[in-house]
This record gives C-alpha cells, sequence and structure tokens, in this order.
C-alpha cells in the first residue's frame, strides 16, 4: 500500500502546455505515472507528449476517469485551478506554485472539507510512492520503496533526508511535501491517520520547522492515535523572532509561540523520537526495529 498516490493513480496536469507542466509531464511519465489528461482552458484538442489536453478539468474527468491533480500554474491563478478541481469531483488535488494569496487558501481549505476531498501544498514538491507513483517535481531517483512514510514542510530538508535514507538502505513508502505556506490544504495532523492506516508504512519521520502551530497539533494526535514511531526534526532553531525565515509560515512570533523549542516539547510528550539533523533522522531509524 501507500498514501494518496499509486499504480492506480490517473493524472490530470493542470498547466500542462506550460514550460513547467510540459517538463515535468516527461519526468512522471518516465517514472511510471499514468498521465491520462492535461487541462489548459483554450488548448482543448491539443496533445503534449501524447497527453489529450481538455479545456476544463470536468471535461478531461468524464473522458480518461482521472482520479488526481496537479497544479503547474502561477500562484495567482492556483486558487482557480483548485476550485475548477475540486467542483469536478476529484479526491486529490496537489499544488506546486509558492506565494499563493492566504484569502485564496482559506478559500481552498474549506472547501476542500467541504467536498470531503484532499488538498497537498501549496509550495508543495508533490507526492511520491517510490516505484508506483509520483505527482509533482522530486528528484525521483534518490527515492527507493521502503517502509518509512514521510511528510515534509521542507523540499530541501526532505530531499536530503530521503537521499542520506536511501544510501542507508531505508526505503520509503510515500513522501509527502506539505508546503511551507501559512495555510497548507492538508496538515501533519491530517496526514497522520493515513499513515497510521498503511500497512505498509511502520514508522513515520516529521519535517517541520518553526511558525504556526501544526507540530503541536500533530503532537496531540500522536500522543492519543498513532502506535507506530515517529521521528522529528523542527528546523529554524536559531532564527531571529519576528522574522519570517524562508517560508512564509516560517515565523517565531515576539511571545515565543511557534518556536522550535515548543515544538518539540510537545513531540516528546508524545513520544516522538528528536532528531537535531537530517542525519539524526537516519541514525534513529536505523535503531528502530522496522
Amino acid at each position: 500500500m501507500s498514501i494518496l498516490v499509486d499504480e492506480n493513480t490517473r493524472l490530470i496536469i493542470q498547466g500542462i502546455t506550460g514550460r513547467e507542466g510540459t517538463f515535468h509531464c516527461e519526468q512522471m511519465q518516465q517514472y511510471g505515472t499514468k498521465v491520462v489528461a492535461g487541462v489548459t482552458p483554450g488548448k482543448g484538442g491539443e496533445t503534449v507528449l501524447g497527453v489529450p489536453v481538455f479545456n476544463t478539468v470536468r471535461e478531461a474527468m468524464e473522458q480518461t476517469d482521472a482520479n488526481t491533480s496537479v497544479l503547474f500554474v502561477p500562484a495567482l491563478y492556483t486558487a482557480d485551478g483548485v476550485y475548477e478541481a475540486l467542483e469536478a469531483g476529484l479526491p486529490t488535488v496537489i499544488t506546486i506554485a509558492e506565494h499563493v494569496p492566504v484569502h485564496d487558501m482559506m478559500g481552498v481549505y474549506h472547501m476542500a472539507r467541504a467536498k470531503g476531498a484532499r488538498v497537498i501544498g501549496p509550495n508543495s514538491f508533490g507526492v511520491i510512492s517510490p516505484g508506483k507513483s509520483k505527482a509533482g517535481f522530486m528528484a525521483h531517483r534518490i527515492f527507493r520503496p521502503g517502509k518509512v512514510g514521510l511528510m515534509s514542510r521542507s523540499a530541501t530538508n526532505c530531499y536530503e533526508t530521503v537521499f542520506m535514507m536511501s544510501n542507508a538502505g531505508i526505503g520509503q513508502s510515500t513522501c509527502v511535501g506539505v508546503g511551507g505556506d501559512m495555510i497548507p490544504g492538508s496538515t501533519f495532523r491530517d496526514l497522520l491517520p493515513l499513515f497510521e492506516a498503511d500497512d505498509e508504512t511502520k514508522a513515520i519521520v516529521m519535517i517541520g520547522e518553526i511558525g504556526g502551530s501544526e507540530e503541536e497539533l500533530a503532537a496531540e494526535y500522536i500522543g492519543s492515535h498513532v502506535t507506530k514511531p515517529v521521528v522529528a526534526l523542527i528546523a529554524g532553531k536559531n532564527a531571529p523572532k519576528g522574522k519570517s525565515m524562508g517560508h512564509a509560515g516560517a515565523i517565531v512570533a515576539a511571545d515565543g509561540t511557534g518556536s522550535a523549542e515548543n515544538k518539540e516539547k510537545a513531540l516528546r510528550a508524545a513520544g516522538v523520537h528528536i532528531a537535531e539533523t537530517t542525519g539524526g533522522i537516519v541514525e534513529i531509524l536505523k535503531s528502530l526495529d522496522l
């Protein structure tokens, strides 16, 4: 098993005719992802790398039985693209763009829940279930199939961790780019039940960072509901208070809210293994009986 994407994923690429959409379409096809349709308004009837292009998501779904969409569109048009995908009935929508307006994501967040759908991102590298399928732009050659589920607010920290995991012979079941924006479509708390229910996943890695309360909410859920070992890294310990660092959501308030110390305290209380570095994640995983 895996979560969110697998060999049965039938993918739509919204924005397939753009430079990034076309490039990553080819990369996903080479990995074995079933890219069944593209959507670009006004370019219906064209093809890109053998993939039919439609004017609307609904038309693409009706013609291809697609069940997942990934958006390679600019930030200012991301909300419109997600709304269209959700209105068409897609259960999983993955958004790549960074700097999607906060107000736009507020609307997306609530609409997804009203529709019973799952939105991943924005500011996400996508989702990959190694050896099965990927929907996003991650360098798939560093991933290998295995038993560890991974979710991360940071793409770079995730890649570094995965690279070291794979070199150590530790594979991944599914890796999810949660994204570093202030309002993600799906939080750690949202994804934990999926990993907990996945028979293939034997341990969970959570790469967080300063800012917000995602990690504290995840800790609360882990303490009550997660039976699998969880390893966490919180990036940004040396960031100055009141200054956004890298991601829009990576900011510690003047009163200390959102600090790495507060997050680690909550996670430790829930029984989570805390790593100080990405290399430390791998060392902890080696010590677990998976």
